[in-house]
């Protein structure tokens, strides 16, 4: 679903306090619903999702609001999405999901029925968690601002990508294609290990609540920064960099950043 921005959070070991802690389960097939499959799950970039104490708060088209413990949730999502669903605030073993691929998309439309392959949920995470792969997601300014440059449009939002944290870096450049195997310190406390470039989907074309559909998102990256995401993949086009947490501890937004 949308999320939302926050001044400062706790980061530990599975990520930023919050961030996905439940998820939609498919009750036709038992698979994670994701956006990355647009032709069926693209509904949910409707939503947003906000934290609640220890529930979620979910907000639909038109400004309803629920929250996750609520009774008829899971009817009210199903009833939006057009497909029966389910909130878990715990994987199954083993679950997987649905992405199609990026390229497909581009060539054929958010529509159209395009090939899409299997994937198992967090393979760079701690167990029991719903991360596409890693618990953390980084994004810099510099690259933000060389794709806004090449985009017909002269900009590009950065929650088409979804990040955990955007990093403000100066000039223009794909700059952390550099960072992998780099710790990286925020702050006084928290220091990540950057473990691999982040492979895009079609989610950064899709519209995200008022945002409009964008295909520069991915045509971009697509056409300028096609590189090895990590060491068993071929060229993909990437964008920002995933990460683990070796030190935990609080980030907020002004905080330094200093790599290692």
């Amino acid at each position: 679903m949308l999320g939302e921005n926050v001044a400062f959070s706790d980061v530990g070991a599975r990520g930023l306090a919050q961030d996905r802690t439940a998820a939609l389960i498919d009750l036709r097939t038992g698979k994670v619903a994701s956006a990355k499959n647009p032709r069926m799950w693209r509904g949910m970039l409707k939503i947003r999702a906000t934290a609640a104490g220890a529930a979620i708060g979910i907000t639909f088209p038109g400004g309803t609001q629920m929250r996750s413990t609520d009774p008829g949730i899971d009817g009210m999502l199903s009833q939006l999405l057009g497909q029966p669903v389910t909130l878990a605030t715990a994987p199954a073993a083993g679950a997987t999901l649905d992405r199609a691929r990026p390229d497909d998309v581009l060539r054929d439309g958010v529509d159209a029925p395009v090939a899409v392959d299997e994937t198992r949920l967090g393979q760079g995470s701690p167990d029991g968690t719903f991360f596409d792969f890693a618990p953390v997601h980084l994004i810099t300014t510099s690259t933000l601002d060389r794709i806004a440059g090449l985009s017909p449009r002269g900009t590009v939002e950065p929650e088409r990508y979804r990040p955990n944290i955007i990093i403000q870096t100066p000039g223009r450049g794909f700059t952390e294609n550099d960072w992998v195997g780099r710790d990286l310190r925020i702050g006084t406390d928290v220091v990540l290990r950057v473990i691999g470039r982040t492979p895009r989907c079609a989610v950064p074309t899709l519209e995200h609540g008022g945002l409009p559909r964008d295909i520069a998102a991915l045509r971009v990256p697509s056409e300028h920064n096609r590189v090895v995401p990590m060491d068993r993949l071929g060229p993909l086009p990437c964008v920002g960099v995933y990460a683990r947490v070796l030190r935990p501890g609080r980030i907020q937004v002004s905080d330094a950043a200093e790599l290692a």
